[in-house]
């Protein structure tokens, strides 16, 4: 609306409405207009545009009628999550009051601001998957970080160093929103890249949000504490902060009490194994890299949980693992005591299939949204905790003896819910035909009334047929005129006197009596008073309800973790998964490891398995080398998803497995340009490798696949190899690595460093063919065959014939022997002699020989020798000296007499 019309030119209502929408003016308004929710100008405009709805127009007072477009409010929840998912944030004015009851304009207020992160629509969000809000307090020393769902109660906070940890925090929650402070939008952080490349939501709020004092005194009082030790949250300020920050912005947009906000949970990131991006996308934990779908990746597998709450847990879990060991057994002991009574196991799963989304239930009870139906699935839920209880008295482990503690009966709600709501119920509360007979002696004082009212009704209009003589006769209702007799025009001759005319119609008449108004006050009077009463009671059952929050929580999540222990029973039961054994010692001991999800997609017993042993001595780093499509990457991700899965708490697919306690896996494994920051495939490869470089520690797992790829043979071997270098000395680093390579000159530093071992990939040649074993063996390939996977690929046979060619010219023993002379630098051993730049150089010059004795002099020529210092001159000389010895070399071994040593 143009700000230059006087708001006083507005009707009434427009007035309302312009004032609401000043004071939200950041948000698209949903404006309640009896059965509608209204949007006006640009509102409407935008609304229309993105929801392809109808754009109509309103007098409201102007000379030209205002832009305006609606939606059902029953069908609301869908227009909003479209809304949302556009990154809008919509706030709903709802009236307030009973327009019968009003005098003059109904009055209206915001009763919720609806955003990415606070949709309440169920049906739209991932029933496994929470949807989180994250907030980020930054400043130069600290980041702090809280996330919470508001469907489920879920609150959490921590603090990290860094903006590279705050992006894996990240990329384990991803938020659907974050709100942040101004600092963080100036950080340095690809904020654009989070809206665009994510589709996440980021607004940043005002100050005075980010006050630590009025955080600190608000979470007090939310918490119903009188210091921050109650809450255990005391070290970590900045965390508050950001929590503090995130729970206003929930009061201020949700505009409730937010009573199933129960706990705040801080935690330390380095309570659990760090596993950045890059690690979380390759090993696809969640979902698959290309697809973005669950089915493909580790969570497919695994997830068998019958609970929405189960499935959200799990998730958590793969997202998570730990590196406390004794946590790791508690989880561990569970699995294999519900493994080895599979009967009580099964059965304790046919209790689970019923249960209802009991944390989002107490969202709904919060927000005040839920409905009797949801009430009977609460019930329903309820009357299995007795039996599943009774089921794990019968388990002795420790984790699962404080499962059956945690878990509540919970029978006092489920009396009250059995004894008070229909058992098949509408779905709307306003309805009547709620509450059961027998439980409010009020209820069914009225609800007989009611009953009887219709039979009196019944036997009125029997008794008026018979004394008129008016054959169709009836009694009928509707909202203007109540309850009236309707007689047809051909018997208008035997209407009696004391009916009293209501309406005419085109075909009949309207009337009604004094006995048939004396029956409607009644009837009418019990329906409304009925439907009142059976709100106000259902609203009281529900309160009563949201006052067990805390017991409903606990049980909840007690009843998530089992559930998510019996699936982890149930995967490694048909799986044949193993429980690994954990030590500290560093050493990973897998026999015939086998990766849990290819293992899925292989018809029968055709997945080969493998060994894998590596220590921080040794074993310490593994070379292997082999052709694309044998299966390098398969058996370096099938280690690193084993290692993750034990430090889950979930057996393993192995025949045994002894795993050393990794603090981090780190993966570089493929890469692909990133075109809108404008980087190479190449430099993402690099940018991943320096993360893992200056990251990792000698308890960490690295996984590195084909380093240096994506520049020239040279500079990529050298990168390789001094990555290997790296990696293999204690005092920089001394990480368990698999290293997969093309460059099989690698395979010279098993001799050279005492904690590199070279293993291969098997392959089988028949002729010019060859067959993929996918055998790990000990030794190292002396060819990368990559012509014959050309061939295999369907490469055209022309091109491979040259390829050979190619290669044979290519191929220079010289290059190797170079190799072979260049002397190990691990920092903590002594340098004996490093190749010089003119060797390398000398090298690659040999590789192609492409210099002329016309190059040579030219370069010559072009030496402005009264510039040059002395030494300088030399160095020129040198270098061309070579080139010449170089291609004089190569015409030498071309000779025919060559071959026979005659030179």
């Amino acid at each position: 609306m143009p700000e230059q019309i006087p708001a006083g030119e507005l009707t009434p209502m427009m007035q309302q409405y312009m004032e609401t929408k000043k004071q939200y003016a950041d948000c698209i308004l949903f404006y309640r207009l009896g059965d509608f929710y209204e949007m006006f100008f640009e509102d409407a405009k935008t609304v229309s545009s993105e929801l392809e709805l109808t754009l109509t127009g309103k007098a409201c007072g102007l000379e030209e009628r205002a832009p305006m477009c609606g939606v059902p409010y029953h069908a609301v929840e869908g227009y909003l999550t479209k809304l949302v998912n556009k990154g809008y944030k919509v706030a709903i004015c709802e009236q307030v009051e009973d327009p019968k009851l009003a005098k003059g304009l109904v009055k209206r207020e915001v009763i919720r601001i609806v955003t990415p992160g606070t949709n309440l629509n169920l049906q739209s969000l991932e029933e496994s998957k929470n949807n989180f809000l994250m907030s980020i307090a930054y400043t130069p020393t600290k980041i702090g970080i809280s996330v919470a769902d508001v469907t489920t109660g879920d609150y959490y906070l921590t603090e990290v160093e860094d903006l590279k940890k705050l992006n894996d925090e990240l990329m384990k929650y991803e938020p659907s929103e974050i709100i942040c402070n101004q600092n963080f939008l100036v950080s340095g952080f690809d904020v654009e890249g989070l809206r665009g490349k994510y589709h996440i939501s980021v607004n940043a709020l005002e100050p005075h949000l980010f006050d630590d004092d009025g955080c600190r005194r608000l979470l007090l009082r939310h918490f119903k504490v009188n210091t921050l030790i109650g809450l255990g949250i005391e070290d970590f300020p900045t965390g508050m902060t950001a929590a503090g920050a995130l729970l206003q912005y929930l009061y201020d947009t949700q505009k409730t009490d937010l009573a199933h906000f129960t706990h705040l949970y801080p935690y330390l990131t380095n309570k659990y194994m760090l596993l950045d991006s890059s690690t979380r996308r390759n090993l696809e934990l969640t979902e698959t890299m290309r697809e973005k779908q669950k089915r493909g990746s580790l969570l497919g597998v695994l997830d068998k949980t019958k609970t929405a709450m189960g499935g959200r847990l799990l998730r958590s879990m793969l997202e998570q693992p730990l590196i406390d060991k004794e946590e790791m057994e508690k989880r561990l002991d569970a699995v294999e005591e519900l493994g080895k009574d599979s009967v009580s196991r099964d059965e304790i799963r046919e209790y689970l299939n019923p249960v209802y989304d009991l944390e989002r239930l107490l969202s709904k009870v919060t927000y005040k949204t839920a409905n009797p139906r949801d009430f009977i699935a609460f019930r329903n839920s309820l009357e299995m905790l007795p039996a599943i209880k009774s089921v794990l008295k019968s388990f002795s482990c420790r984790e699962l003896r404080e499962v059956e503690e945690r878990i509540d009966g919970l029978q006092d709600i489920f009396q009250l819910i059995q004894a008070s709501i229909e058992e098949d119920p509408p779905v709307t509360v306003r309805e009547g035909g709620i509450i059961r007979d027998g439980f409010d002696e009020t209820v069914d004082m009225l609800r007989s009334a009611k009953r009887d009212g219709k039979q009196w009704l019944a036997q009125l209009e029997e008794t008026d047929r018979e004394r008129t003589g008016i054959k169709n006769l009836k009694i009928k209702y509707n909202k203007v005129f109540g309850y009236y007799f309707e007689v047809t025009n051909s018997y208008q001759n035997l209407v009696p006197e004391d009916y009293i005319r209501k309406q005419t119609l085109a075909n009949a008449e309207r009337y009604t009596t004094p006995k048939l108004k004396e029956l409607e006050d009644t009837i009418l009077n019990a329906e409304d008073k009925l439907t009142t009463l059976e709100y106000d009671l259902f609203c009281k059952i529900r309160d009563s309800i949201a006052c067990e929050l805390d017991r409903i929580q606990t049980t909840a999540k007690a009843v998530a973790k089992l559930d998510v222990y019996a699936a982890l029973s149930l995967v490694s039961e048909r799986n044949h998964y193993v429980r690994p054994k954990l030590n500290e010692k560093g050493v990973i001991d897998i026999k015939d490891g086998r990766h849990p999800v290819v293992e899925q997609m292989i018809e029968g017993d055709m997945f080969i398995s493998n060994d894998t042993f590596l220590d921080n001595n040794k074993h310490c780093i593994s070379i292997i080398t082999g052709p694309n499509m044998a299966g390098k990457s398969t058996y370096m991700r099938q280690t690193a998803l084993i290692v993750l899965m034990a430090q889950v708490g979930c057996f393993v697919p192995a025949k045994s497995a002894n795993i050393g306690i990794v603090d981090r896996i780190f993966t570089r494994v493929g890469a692909s340009d990133d075109l809108a920051s404008g980087q190479s495939t190449f430099m993402v490869e690099m940018n991943e490798v320096a993360n893992i470089l200056r990251n990792a520690t000698s308890d960490s797992l690295l996984i590195l696949d084909e380093i240096g790829r994506g520049t020239s043979t040279f500079d990529g071997l050298s990168i390789a190899w001094a990555v290997i270098e790296h990696i293999s000395s204690r005092k920089l680093l001394g990480a368990k690595t698999l290293f997969a390579t093309h460059y099989h000159e690698l395979t010279e530093l098993e001799g050279k460093m005492s904690n590199v071992n070279n293993y291969c990939i098997a392959v089988k040649e028949r002729g010019d063919d060859i067959v993929f074993l996918r055998k790990i063996i000990k030794g190292g390939a002396d060819r990368s065959y990559g012509i014959q996977v050309a061939r295999l690929a369907g490469v055209p046979d022309m091109v491979i014939d040259r390829a050979k060619e190619i290669v044979e010219q290519l191929t220079d023993n010289d290059i190797i022997e170079k190799i072979q002379n260049i002397t190990v630098d691990v920092k903590d051993t002594k340098v004996k002699r490093q190749p010089k730049p003119d060797e390398i150089e000398l090298s690659q010059m040999s590789l192609f020989d492409t210099v002329k004795d016309e190059d040579v002099l030219k370069e010559l020529m072009e030496v402005e020798v009264n510039t040059l210092a002395p030494i300088d001159a030399l160095n020129v000389l040198y270098r061309l000296q070579n080139k010449l010895k170089n291609r004089w070399k190569c015409e030498e071994t071309r000779r025919p007499d060559a071959a026979k040593g005659k030179v």
